[in-house]
């Protein structure tokens, strides 16, 4: 018996362990979401923008650990969703996107909305497929997913034409996965493993860095267990945050731009450097020509494109991170760094006399201490889900997570909009777990409108909007090197309480430092989306700041207490 192509998709999909997808239909798949009402088992959430239903998809992926898949049809459908695998590519994160084309006899034909999307989105996307007959669709999908969810992982797209869709196949029973070419490694090369472990026996001022690609690999425990067997202390980029537990004596949180202040001292006077699954990111390393200068470096990747790109390492270990320590391990004996920790103890006694929460009230709703009582009244367990700009920055600082996989937020793109979006798709990867987004107002209003997705599907995330009337982290930058010059970032915001209220979800206004606990267990209590509408201090800044160019450790640093207003 022959099945249409569309019949074949949705089949695929639910081989590949597909049960949710997010979209929005258009011309170009109607045949496709046609046959998807005889297949029950897949859970479709129509969204209100495809950019969103790229996000969803997004933070489904990473709560998950899950391939996510969004689907739009062609032209304006598919080109909105570009945006989305920009975010997915940037930050590694496994999802599938589909989109309709044009019939295949039209191909280049200039057809009404056609829109080149393999040629579009090449070079954002791990890879890509065009479908122009259904006898390709099954080893397609299945090609689509191993790409996607295997060695470093990230966005393919399957460009699926109108006739494909309808006509008949008897091909949907693919063979095995073989790619030539394609063989992502898992573990290192054992001499360079040996190299590594004599660097790291010798170190004195050792540190780690864990990188995305702790969290992608699982290797959290891994990274905890050799720490402590090493004395070694942990710095983790914004999209690691968690790797270890915050609480853990040997985290030293966030590291760059906005990293605290012994963090980056630490990692300028450090001897060894032992980077696992991340990429010196120009925003981690500040002037590479002072970068971490008596350090030596040995970079553990799964990507040998990453391997020397930037910083050149003394030692490179191209695998799988968890593979790789649970190598390296064994070759390494227990180790004391007392006096390097005592040092960076002291660098932090600093640090935590500038910090923020620990001033006293100066009348104002601030943002950190906001982000601080969510913290606290969740204690450190909820998912939380960022939009991009200053509040995110707070967030990586006052938002601590105790376990992986609990802080989700656009990192090398820097989307704003992606906080709202994210979050949907992240609460309905983890019904279980309470679902925090956090989010300004200016990235807000670009994705606000499927606020009543959040609430027809019934999504139980809880908003926290920081509403300062500012494009935040842009007025910043004008205020420290563009002479308090403030160009095109003053919003006229609408009244988000009318906006919660249309769209049906829970809503109240705080304004007021002693207002914030009493209205996060209302968040918390309350059925539904729900939305706290945070009206905070205009013209706050986010310390510490390494400004573009400048050495790690010439920040800019938290005022002292009787410097602040």
């Amino acid at each position: 018996m022959k099945k249409s192509g569309a019949e074949v998709l949705w089949e695929s999909l639910i081989r590949e362990g597909v049960d949710v997808l997010f979209g929005i239909p258009g011309g170009a798949v109607i045949p496709a979401f046609d046959a998807m009402l005889n297949y029950p088992k897949l859970k479709f959430i129509l969204a209100r923008h495809e950019e969103c239903a790229a996000m969803m998809a997004d933070g489904y992926a990473r709560a998950s650990r899950k391939v996510g898949v969004a689907i739009a049809t062609s032209g304006p459908g598919a080109t909105n969703l570009v945006t989305g695998i920009q975010v997915a590519f940037m930050d590694s994160s496994p999802v599938v996107f589909i989109t309709g084309q044009v019939a295949s006899n039209l191909l280049g034909s200039d057809a009404f909305q056609e829109t080149d999307m393999t040629g579009i989105s090449l070079p954002i996307t791990k890879h890509n497929f065009l479908i122009t007959s259904p006898d390709q669709v099954a080893q397609t999908v299945r090609e689509a997913f191993y790409i996607a969810r295997s060695g470093r992982p990230g966005p393919v797209l399957i460009d699926f034409c109108k006739d494909a869709q309808v006509a008949k196949t008897d091909k949907f029973d693919p063979p095995e996965i073989r790619l030539l070419g394609y063989h992502p490694p898992e573990h290192a090369a054992p001499e360079k493993l040996e190299k590594a472990a004599e660097l790291i026996r010798k170190s004195k001022r050792p540190i780690i860095f864990a990188g995305h690609g702790v969290e992608i690999s699982g290797a959290g425990k891994e990274v905890q267990e050799f720490a402590e067997r090493t004395n070694m202390p942990v710095a983790m980029t914004l999209l690691s945050l968690g790797s270890i537990p915050s609480s853990h004596p040997l985290s030293l949180g966030m590291m760059g731009m906005h990293g605290e202040a012994y963090c980056n001292q630490s990692i300028q006077n450090a001897d060894l450097i032992l980077a696992l699954g991340m990429r010196f990111d120009d925003r981690v390393t500040g002037n590479l020509k002072t970068y971490a200068p008596g350090a030596a470096k040995i970079h553990v990747d799964i990507d040998p494109a990453e391997i020397n790109k930037i910083v050149k390492s003394d030692v490179s270990l191209v695998g799988d991170v968890k593979m790789v320590l649970k190598d390296l391990n064994p070759m390494v004996a227990n180790a004391r760094h007392d006096d390097w920790l005592a040092q960076i103890n002291q660098w932090r006694k600093e640090t935590d006399d500038h910090d923020i929460v620990a001033q006293p009230n100066n009348g104002y709703l601030n943002v950190p201490q906001i982000i601080n009582d969510i913290w606290r009244v969740t204690k450190g367990e909820a998912l939380v889900v960022t939009d991009v700009g200053q509040h995110q920055m707070w967030a990586a600082q006052y938002y601590q997570p105790e376990k992986p996989y609990s802080f989700i937020t656009s990192g090398g793109a820097g989307s704003m909009g992606f906080g709202l979006p994210a979050a949907i798709g992240a609460k309905v990867a983890k019904p279980e777990r309470e679902v925090w987004a956090i989010v300004g107002d200016g990235g807000f209003q670009m994705t606000q409108m499927d606020l009543i997705t959040a609430v027809k599907e019934g999504i139980e995330i809880k908003i926290a909007l920081m509403n300062n009337h500012f494009l935040g982290m842009v007025r910043q930058w004008q205020e420290f090197f563009f002479e308090k010059r403030y160009s095109a970032v003053q919003l006229r915001n609408p009244d988000f309480g009318k906006i919660a209220e249309a769209h049906g979800a829970g809503y109240r206004r705080i304004e007021k430092p002693g207002e914030v606990p009493a209205a996060v267990e209302f968040a918390r209590k309350t059925p539904g989306p729900v939305l706290l509408d945070f009206h905070v201090q205009q013209e706050e800044a986010v310390y510490p700041m390494v400004p573009t160019g400048a050495d790690l450790h010439q920040m800019i640093r938290r005022p002292a207490p009787e410097e602040r207003k």
